[in-house]
């Protein structure tokens, strides 16, 4: 089972990744981002997946927005 830590750690990363693969939008637009889709799991029951997750989500979103 993943630790709070873990999640957190595992999560930043994400942040980290997206930044690279969306340079055309600001590293503050892709943290926000990826803060939102991890707040919207919050209540998640199982958190082994909830980077996983949060990475799909966040991902999704940039791309509708860089395509703006």
């Amino acid at each position: 089972m993943m630790t709070p830590e873990e999640e957190a750690r595992a999560v930043d990363e994400v942040a980290r990744r997206l930044a690279i693969r969306f340079p055309q939008i600001s590293s503050d637009t892709v943290s926000r981002t990826v803060k939102d889709a991890h707040a919207e799991l919050a209540n998640s029951r199982i958190r082994d997946f909830v980077p996983l997750f949060v990475e799909r989500n966040a991902r999704d979103h940039l791309r509708g927005a860089g395509s703006r």
